[in-house]
């Protein structure tokens, strides 16, 4: 059976960490801050982990 491609799309927005987990950017934080608050831009800060659910889904993606 062929090697399957990963997902480009995936490849860029995702990191697989050393333990498996699936770690992504959190949702509007990218533009439009001037209105949001500080508080809510710091609660967009940093990574986000992925449910089980989703993460099994996008590991597919990856070949991982």
């Amino acid at each position: 059976m062929p090697k399957l491609k990963t997902h480009s799309g995936t490849k860029d927005r995702v990191k697989v960490s050393k333990n498996g987990r699936v770690r992504a950017r959190k949702s509007y934080a990218s533009h439009f801050l001037q209105k949001k608050s500080g508080a809510r831009k710091r609660k967009l800060a940093g990574l986000l982990t992925m449910n089980p659910d989703n993460s099994k889904k996008i590991k597919q993606k990856l070949g991982v």
